[in-house]
C-alpha cells in the first residue's frame, strides 16, 4: 500500500513537471485555421475584430501585460504572433495566435492538454478585447 502511494505521488509529480517544463514547438503552435469566427470552442475560442491603424499593436500590448504571458513565434511587423498563457497553480499552457488578415485581427486560443478548457480562452480573449474597447 505505502509503496502505491509513493508510486502514484512520483507519477503525479512527473506529470505536473512534464505540463510545466514541455517544450513548446513554434512550428506546432504558431498556426491559425484558414477560417477564423467568432465562436467558443471545446477547447478554446476564436474572436474576430475590425482591424485599424495601430490595433494589433496595442492587442499586444494588452496581451503581453497579462501574467504568466509570453511570446511564442512572430511579432507585429510580420502580421502574426503566438502566445503561451500559463495557468498560475499547475502551469498548464495556452496558446493565443493573433492574424492580421483582409482587414480584420483573428484571434485563436486553445489548450495544450486536456480537452476541455472550460471556457478560460473565452474569457482571457473577452477581456482582452474589453481593455481594448472592442467588447468581448
Amino acid at each position: 500500500m505505502r509503496l502505491a502511494l509513493i508510486f502514484l505521488l512520483a507519477a503525479a509529480i512527473a506529470a505536473a513537471l512534464y505540463v510545466r517544463l514541455a517544450p513548446s514547438a513554434p512550428a506546432r503552435w504558431h498556426r491559425m485555421p484558414e477560417t477564423v469566427e467568432t465562436r467558443d470552442l471545446t477547447g478554446g475560442a476564436m474572436r474576430v475584430i475590425a482591424d485599424a491603424p495601430g490595433r494589433l499593436k496595442a492587442l499586444h500590448a494588452i496581451v503581453t501585460a497579462t501574467p504568466r504571458t509570453r511570446v511564442l513565434a512572430g511579432s507585429v511587423a510580420e502580421g502574426m504572433v503566438t502566445y503561451v498563457t500559463r495557468s498560475r497553480v499547475f502551469g498548464f499552457p495556452d496558446y493565443t495566435t493573433l492574424r492580421r488578415a483582409g482587414g480584420e485581427i483573428g484571434i485563436y486560443g486553445r489548450l495544450r492538454f486536456g480537452v476541455s478548457d472550460m471556457g478560460v480562452n473565452a474569457a482571457r480573449i473577452d477581456g482582452w478585447l474589453r481593455r481594448l474597447g472592442q467588447g468581448g
